[in-house]
């Protein structure tokens, strides 16, 4: 089967803002754009799971409206890494110590004291992935650290100990890709190679 990861749209916030689990909506003409690609390539049939964030939300509306064949579920496991009490405040103006703690401990540092570690968001995305079915295509609508999680586990990485290991690249809004699923002992999911699909710009 075929994963496809899709990023939402531009949100509405001002650069160099930490937002992560922030509940924000995006720009109104690119989730259109975005949504309109998305269903011109999209198979029939595929299953639809989205964040629960307004901007993912949002995505998923508009795209359902043009593919009145698909259906949507929310899941909670497809949100961007929480970031506790970074989230809303400029990256620049996070202490320079958190920030260090956080590269030096990246696996287990619960970023903005009370938000996730990478470990814990790695753990909920591969969750995810384990409980996709075998049988058929699906769309995740999420966002750019879940889709990097996704990806490291394709690679066959499920457990990122050094900041090193986390993709510095990824996914512009609105951009999307596939992963290709694999069958793995034990009756779970195993994900190998991103593979590039359309992406509008």
């Amino acid at each position: 089967m075929t994963l496809w990861l899709v990023r939402h749209a531009q949100p509405l916030v001002a650069s160099g803002i930490c937002y992560g689990q922030l509940d924000i909506a995006a720009d109104t003409d690119a989730t259109h754009i975005c949504a309109t690609e998305l269903a011109k390539a999209l198979p029939s049939g595929i299953a639809v799971a989205a964040s629960p964030l307004q901007r993912c939300e949002q995505l998923a509306r508009v795209l359902l409206g043009l593919r009145p064949d698909l259906t949507c579920k929310s899941d909670t496991r497809l949100q961007e890494m929480n970031f506790g009490g970074w989230e809303s405040r400029a990256w620049s103006d996070i202490d320079a110590r958190e920030l260090q703690a956080w590269t030096a401990g990246f696996a287990s540092y619960r970023a903005g004291d009370t938000g996730e570690s990478v470990a814990q968001l790695m753990a909920r995305v591969a969750d995810a992935l384990d409980a996709l079915p075998a049988a058929s295509d699906t769309l995740w609508i999420t966002h750019a650290g879940v889709i990097r999680a996704a990806q490291l586990i394709a690679s066959g990485k499920r457990q990122v100990e050094h900041a090193g290991e986390w993709p510095l690249a990824g996914p512009a809004y609105g951009q999307w890709c596939t992963l290709e699923l694999h069958p793995a002992p034990r009756g779970k999911s195993a994900l190998t190679g991103p593979r590039p699909k359309t992406t509008w710009q």
